[in-house]
C-alpha cells in the first residue's frame, strides 16, 4: 500500500500536477499507434511520486533510446485508486503500465488482471531487489510487481540536544544504546523521544526484529499473530521506548502531526521518514541545520532495526495490447541508470540493495537505505486491506499503553486481525 509516507520525503517533490511533454490530462486507458507507425503506451503514475522534472527527463530519455515507442503519462490520485485500477483491469481499455503501492499488488493480482513477469526477474536483477518491495510484488509464487522505489522510517534527531547531552549519535547502533541515550535526553521539559501510542508501523518493526509477524498463513488461511511470544516482546520494547517521552497513548503520528510537535523545540527525536525533518524546519526555521538522521537501531550492532518498506511497484495489465513495449518501459525505469538518477532527484531508496551508494551524499536517504536492507511489508494477502481499514493494531497499542494486560490484549487484537482478513478476502 502506498502510505502517505512520501508527503514530505523530499523538498524536490512538487505539489503541482505532473505532466510530461507527451502527457495527457485524459484519465481513460487504451493504447494506440503513433502517426509515424510507432507504438504508444499509456502509463498511469501516481501524483507526487516523482517530480515534474524527473518525469520529463525520463520520458525524453526513454523516447530517444526507443524511438519506436511513444509514452503517454496520465497522473492518478491516490484517493480511490484501488477501485479505479480494479475497474481498469476488468475492462478492455486498461493502460499498459500502472504504478501501484507495493502492498496493493496482491489485491490486483488476485483478480487475474496482471501479467505474470516471473520470467523477467533474472533479467531485471531481481536477486538484489529490496525484499520489502519484491515480496509484496509477488502473489502465490508469481512475480507481478516490479520494484520501483522505496522509503522507510528513520530516527530524526536534534543534533544540538545530542551534543549538549554529550551523546555521539555514531555510537547508537543497538536498542540498548538508543534507550540509554533517550533516557539521558529526557530531562526537564525536553522529551527524549516523541512516540505517539498508535504508531503501529514502528511497532511492526520491533515485532519483526524479534522474529514475530503481524499475521501468518497456514494451509491457505491467515491468522493474526500479535499474541506470539516474539510479537509480545516487540510490544514490550515499544512500551519501554514510548514511556521515555510524552506522546499521546491514544493517537497516531498524524494527530497531531509529529513534525509540528518537534518544531516546538522540546523534542529530541521522532521516528519518521526524512521528509519529516523538512516539515520541522518549515515550521521552525531556527532548527535549520540542527537535525540529523539515524537508521532505527536493531537488537545488535550488526543489524539495523527492521522497518516497514513503503513504496511502489510497476505492473502490466493482462488487458494491455502493448505488453512488450510496456515491459521495455519498466525495464528502463527500474534499471540501474535511472534508479540512481531517481534516488538522487527524489531522496528515495533505489530498488536494489546494490544501489544504496547512489544516496551516500544525502544524510536522510542514506539512513533510509541502511534500514531498507531490513525492510518488510505487511502480510501479502488481499485481506490485509480490511485490517488497515479497521486497524485493531492501534486499539491494541492504546490498550497496552494505558495499563491493559499485554497478552490478553494481544490475543484480542490477533482475533480481530483474523476476522478482518477473512472478511476482506
Amino acid at each position: 500500500m502506498k502510505l502517505r509516507l512520501f508527503a514530505g520525503v523530499s523538498v524536490l517533490v512538487v505539489t503541482a500536477g505532473l505532466s510530461a511533454c507527451s502527457s495527457s490530462s485524459d484519465d481513460s486507458g487504451g493504447s494506440g499507434g503513433g502517426s509515424d507507425g510507432s507504438t504508444t503506451i499509456d502509463v498511469w503514475l501516481m501524483r507526487d511520486s516523482v517530480s515534474d522534472r524527473f518525469q520529463k527527463d525520463f520520458v525524453k530519455g526513454f523516447e530517444t533510446a526507443h524511438p519506436d515507442i511513444e509514452v503517454k503519462v496520465q497522473i492518478q490520485e491516490w484517493d480511490g485508486i484501488g477501485e479505479k485500477v480494479t475497474a481498469a483491469l476488468a475492462g478492455r481499455d486498461a493502460p499498459d503500465v500502472i504504478e501501484t503501492g507495493n502492498t496493493q499488488v496482491a489485491q490486483f493480482a488476485q483478480s487475474g488482471g496482471l501479467l505474470d513477469l516471473s520470467d523477467k526477474v533474472g533479467e531485471l536483477g531481481g536477486k538484489d531487489w529490496l525484499k520489502g518491495l519484491a515480496e509484496p510484488g509477488a502473489y502465490e509464487g508469481k512475480q507481478y510487481g516490479i520494484p520501483y522505489y522505496a522509503a522507510n522510517r528513520v530516527v530524526v534527531y536534534r543534533t544540538d540536544l545530542f551534543k549538549k547531552a554529550g551523546i555521539d549519535p555514531a555510537g547508537i547502533k543497538t536498542r540498548d544504546q538508543w534507550t540509554a541515550a533517550t533516557r539521558k535526553l529526557n530531562s526537564g521539559d525536553t522529551q527524549g523521544i516523541y512516540l505517539p501510542g498508535q504508531n503501529w508501523y514502528t511497532l511492526a518493526g520491533f515485532v519483526w526484529d524479534e522474529g514475530g509477524e503481524l499475521a501468518t498463513e497456514s494451509g491457505g488461511t491467515w491468522q493474526g499473530a500479535l499474541d506470539t511470544p516474539e510479537a509480545i516482546r516487540g510490544m514490550e520494547f515499544y512500551k519501554k521506548l514510548q514511556s521515555l517521552g510524552r506522546g499521546p497513548k491514544d493517537a497516531d503520528e498524524s494527530n497531531p502531526p509529529q513534525a509540528d510537535v518537534m518544531a516546538k523545540g522540546k523534542v529530541a527525536q521522532i521516528i519518521s521518514t526524512p521528509g519529516g525533518a523538512t516539515t520541522v524546519v518549515e515550521n521552525n526555521p531556527a532548527l535549520k541545520g540542527k537535525l540529523g538522521f539515524l537508521p532505527i537501531p536493531g537488537k545488535t550492532a550488526a543489524t539495523p532495526g527492521s522497518v516497514f518498506t513503503g513504496g511502489s511497484d510497476l505492473v502490466v495489465p493482462t488487458a494491455s495490447g502493448k505488453q512488450d513495449a510496456a515491459y521495455t518501459f519498466i525495464k528502463e525505469l527500474t534499471g540501474d541508470a535511472w534508479q540512481k538518477k531517481l534516488a538522487v532527484a527524489m531522496s528515495y531508496v533505489p530498488n536494489k540493495t546494490t544501489l544504496s551508494g547512489a544516496v551516500a551524499s544525502d544524510p536522510g536517504a542514506s539512513a533510509m537505505a541502511v534500514g531498507a536492507a531490513e525492510g518488510h511489508a505487511t502480510p501479502n494477502t488481499p485481506g490485509w486491506a480490511a485490517v488497515e481499514a479497521k486497524n485493531p493494531i492501534k486499539d491494541y497499542l492504546t490498550a497496552v499503553l494505558t495499563g491493559g494486560d499485554t497478552r490478553k490484549e494481544a490475543a484480542t487484537a490477533s482475533d480481530a486481525i483474523t476476522t478482518a482478513m477473512k472478511s476482506g478476502s
